[in-house]
């Protein structure tokens, strides 16, 4: 159960910086969930998002390209992969050519949605959210959206959004499932590979799919 909620969380939090469900439930409202704010966002985004999924489940579900095409659009939006990438790189992006990070980055984009893109058609109707708080981060980095999953029969999961000012708008950076942050997962994951191979060799191999990302939680 818990890999299965891992990986929906992942997918729908680089699509909308929320976690999966069908009906978002709002939070009576406060100073930090007015319209504009990364709160309000979060609500927004999944209300649109998860409305069009559910709405084209079916043709979704006849053509996977259509729900690649789909997911592709929404994450770009929403997702600041080049800052989220150099946060997994860690000590190996210091110094590192920005199109060698950059091709890392969108390596990384591409093997997550391939493996957890299909997972936004799974999702348990019961399942629903609930926005808690929204916190400023250290030094000024942007916030934190903290939320819980409430299922049936089972404790409320939490869920954070690790969000930052990109462009003027904002966006994604790191999803925290129980306390577990996916840059720190990835981070560990690939540095074993990155203290013997190129930002660029890692990035390669992502592509090709000989390395996967993954985010699951044990």
């Amino acid at each position: 159960m818990k890999r299965s909620l891992t990986a929906i969380a992942i997918a729908a939090g680089l699509l909308a910086g929320t976690p999966a469900l069908v009906h978002a439930q709002q939070a009576p409202a406060a100073a930090g969930q007015a319209q504009g704010t990364p709160s309000r966002l979060v609500l927004d985004n999944t209300t649109r998002i998860l409305g069009e999924l559910e709405s084209r489940r079916a043709e979704f579900g006849r053509d996977r390209s259509l729900l690649e095409a789909f997911v592709k659009r929404e994450f770009d939006t929403m997702f600041d992969r080049d800052y989220a990438a150099r946060q997994v790189l860690g000590r190996h992006a210091r110094g590192a050519d920005d199109a060698d990070v950059k091709l890392f980055a969108d390596a990384l984009a591409d093997n997550l949605l391939r493996r957890y893109g299909n997972s936004l058609l799974d999702f348990n109707t019961r399942l629903r959210v609930r926005i808690k708080t929204e916190s400023a981060l250290p030094r000024g980095l942007g916030v934190k959206v903290s939320s819980e999953l409430l299922r049936q029969g089972g404790d409320p999961i939490p869920v954070d959004y690790l969000m930052r000012q990109s462009g003027g708008n904002w966006k994604v950076f790191d999803v925290q499932v129980e306390g577990v942050s996916f840059i720190s997962t990835f981070r560990r994951q690939f540095d074993g590979e990155l203290q013997n191979k190129s930002i660029r060799q890692v990035a390669n191999e992502l592509r090709a799919g000989r390395l996967q990302a993954d985010a699951a939680i044990d």
